[in-house]
C-alpha cells in the first residue's frame, strides 16, 4: 500500500448504516477495515457487539451512531443508549443534533443534548450537524453549541436528509470550532478526489461507505 493509501485509510471511518444491513455485511465491513487500515467502522448500534467481536485485538475502532438518522429523541434515550453502545464496545459515538430545537433558536436544550451524551460516556463524541438543512449561521451557532458542550468533532451530515458533505461547509465549520475541536465530513463521498479536497478543506476524518473505492482507486 502506496503512502497515500495508508494515510487516506487511516482518516476513513468505513461505514454501513443503512437500514437493511446483515450481520454478513458488517463482517464483511469490519474485514475490509482490517485489510485496508480504516481508523474505524461505523454500524448501527444493534450491530455494534458484532463489529467489537470482529475487531477485537485490532487497531481499528468499532464506533456507533446514536439519535440517528433525524436526531428527534429524547435527551434521556440519546444518553442511554451512548453510554448502552459504550458498555457494547463503541469507542466513539456520532450523535445526531436536535435540528428542529436549534432552528427554533432553543440554544439550551440543544446544548443540553449534547452534553448530556459527553456526559455519559468516555469516548469522544461527534456531533452530527445535518449542514443540508441548516442556514451558514445556524452551523455556525451549531459549532459553538458543540464544542461548549464538551465534543470532540463537529460532523456534516448523516446521508439520510439530503445534501452532502462539501468543501465549503467543512472550510466554515473548521473555521468556527476551536483548534482541539475535529471535522468530519461524510454523505456522498464516493472518489479519492473528493476525499483528498475534503481533507484539504480542514476535515480531519472522513465517513464513507466507499471506502475501499476512495483507497484503491488509481
Amino acid at each position: 500500500m502506496t503512502a497515500l493509501r495508508t494515510e487516506l485509510a487511516r482518516r476513513l471511518d468505513h461505514t454501513l448504516l443503512k437500514p437493511q444491513a446483515t450481520a454478513a455485511e458488517v463482517e464483511r465491513l469490519c474485514a475490509e477495515a482490517l485489510e485496508h487500515g480504516f481508523f474505524s467502522v461505523c454500524v448501527a448500534p444493534c450491530r455494534l457487539p458484532l463489529a467489537t467481536r470482529s475487531l477485537a485485538g485490532s487497531a481499528v475502532l468499532p464506533i456507533t451512531v446514536v439519535g440517528f438518522p433525524l436526531g428527534f429523541q429524547s435527551t434521556l434515550v440519546k444518553a442511554f443508549e451512548a453510554a448502552r453502545s459504550v458498555e457494547e464496545g463503541a469507542r466513539e459515538i456520532d450523535m445526531v443534533l436536535n435540528v428542529g430545537a436549534l432552528k427554533e433558536g432553543d440554544e439550551v436544550s440543544v446544548a443540553r443534548d449534547i452534553e448530556a451524551v459527553v456526559r455519559s460516556v468516555g469516548v469522544p463524541v461527534k456531533v452530527i450537524l445535518e449542514t443540508a438543512l441548516l442556514s451558514d449561521a445556524e452551523k455556525i451557532q451549531a459549532c459553538r453549541l458543540a464544542a461548549g458542550a464538551g465534543a470532540a468533532f463537529v460532523k456534516t451530515c448523516t446521508g439520510f436528509s439530503g445534501g452532502g458533505a462539501t468543501e465549503a461547509d467543512v472550510r466554515l465549520l473548521r473555521a468556527n470550532v476551536p483548534a482541539h475541536m475535529g471535522v468530519k465530513a461524510s454523505g456522498g463521498i464516493r472518489t479519492r478526489a473528493q476525499a483528498l479536497a475534503l481533507l484539504d478543506a480542514g476535515a480531519g476524518r472522513l465517513g464513507a461507505s466507499a471506502s475501499v473505492a476512495i483507497v484503491m482507486e488509481d
